[in-house]
């Protein structure tokens, strides 16, 4: 199954001494599918929403109610998918699912939403295996869904974020949370923007990193996704 990588940002080679970026870090989330990429930043957009079965788009340090081109390309390209192939955005490819369906984003009045942090599902469906009440996977973000698009399901929520999984339609799925992101990775990331979280939240988040998670439990729900 060939899925395309809707890019959305620069990370490789972002950090000294942590290796790859999205593009490694979703080949092991979802090992066993065919990766096509797509620069979505730098306006590189598919020609037709057939070039790959299925789509998915990464997290970015842009925001999605930004005036730029490419924002809105993106946004027009994933209206196209609609009906016709799977997506899944993550972090901002969730926001981006909202955004281009009628939703709206804003920045998050109670502040950033960074390290570990647990989703409630309240909606379990049959792709969600195996099955699970609640999901701890990373997070970082400032910007929210603030309203869903008409037609969503509301899937996934949690204190920190009313809107932490939704579902537009059958075949399009958001996900605030990182669930592709390394224990390094994510490390580096809260490290680098600590005086825009401010010192506590980011103590707090480092120290979550110790913890396990269930990022393989959500890959293989997106995997189930993608294959239905």
């Amino acid at each position: 199954m060939k899925l395309g990588l809707l890019e959305c940002d620069d990370v490789a080679g972002r950090f000294p001494g942590v290796e790859g970026g999205y593009r490694e870090m979703f080949a092991a989330l979802l090992p066993g599918f065919r990766f096509r990429y797509y620069e979505a930043h730098r306006g590189i957009l598919p020609s037709s929403p057939t070039e790959c079965d299925a789509w998915l788009c990464s997290g970015s340090k842009y925001s999605v109610y930004e005036k730029d081109s490419w924002i809105e390309n993106l946004a027009a390209f994933i209206r196209s998918l609609k009906d016709a192939k799977p997506f899944v955005g993550i972090c901002f490819g969730h926001q981006m699912l909202a955004h281009a369906m009628g939703g709206e984003v804003a920045k998050a009045s109670q502040g950033w939403g960074v390290g570990v942090l647990p989703v409630e599902i309240l909606k379990p469906e049959p792709w969600m295996q195996p099955p699970q009440r609640e999901v701890r996977i990373q997070h970082m973000h400032q910007d929210q869904v603030r309203k869903l698009p008409a037609g969503s399901v509301l899937l996934g929520s949690s204190p920190h974020c009313e809107v932490g999984m939704f579902r537009v339609g059958d075949g399009m799925l958001g996900i605030e949370g990182h669930p592709e992101f390394t224990v390094p990775f994510g490390r580096a990331l809260i490290g680098a923007r600590v005086e825009r979280i401010g010192a506590a939240r980011s103590k707090t988040a480092l120290e979550s990193l110790d913890r396990p998670t269930d990022a393989s439990v959500v890959g293989s729900w997106i995997g189930e996704f993608f294959r239905r």
